[in-house]
């Protein structure tokens, strides 16, 4: 898992290349088992392959999101705030199971914020998107999630050493000390 982990970069190119339906099934497959807030399960998700419509949710956000026109395939995570009050947090750990298996299954993906942002045309992005995709007033719009073959290759991360100063055992500003030989 480490090693999916540290090979995960936000892909924003992708190759001219549909994604397998078998694939697409382990992703969504991998997002339903993500946990939730007393296994509520709140999400929903909306997938898009259409080209035109592609074309059109990469108008979502003002700046960060025209590589959509490109991917082959993304993923709209929804939620209805009225199941949970941690929508937010319950839709961003299905987000991230995606993201991740994806990632395993060596396609590339980035996450596209929609909560909170903005049209081009001042419009906020998740009514753009919800407009878009038919998707009933009620619910919320998290994300979305572009996936598909990388077109671009990108290091894998290493571990911020530095940040470990802020990783603490028991109490706050007692560091944790790491033996290097279980790194």
């Amino acid at each position: 898992m480490l090693s999916v982990i540290r090979e995960r970069r936000s892909i924003r190119q992708f190759q001219d290349k549909k994604v397998e339906p078998e694939k697409i099934k382990d992703i969504i497959d991998s997002a339903l088992l993500a946990p939730s807030s007393k296994g509520n399960n709140p999400w929903q998700f909306v997938l898009v392959d259409d080209p035109d419509l592609l074309k059109k949710l990469s108008d979502a956000r003002e700046y960060g999101s025209k590589f959509i026109a490109k991917a082959p395939l993304v993923v709209t995570i929804l939620t209805d705030p009225r199941e949970t009050s941690v929508w937010v947090e319950d839709s961003s750990i299905a987000a991230s199971f995606i993201i991740l298996a994806a990632r395993h299954l060596n396609l590339g993906s980035c996450w596209v914020q929609i909560r909170d942002r903005f049209t081009s045309q001042n419009e906020t992005s998740e009514e753009y998107v919800k407009g878009l995709l038919n998707i009933p007033k009620d619910l919320r719009v998290l994300c979305l999630i572009a996936i598909g073959y990388p077109d671009e290759v990108k290091p894998e991360k290493d571990i911020p050493l530095e940040k470990l100063k802020e990783v603490f055992l028991n109490r706050y500003g007692k560091n944790i000390v790491f033996n290097d030989n279980i790194r």
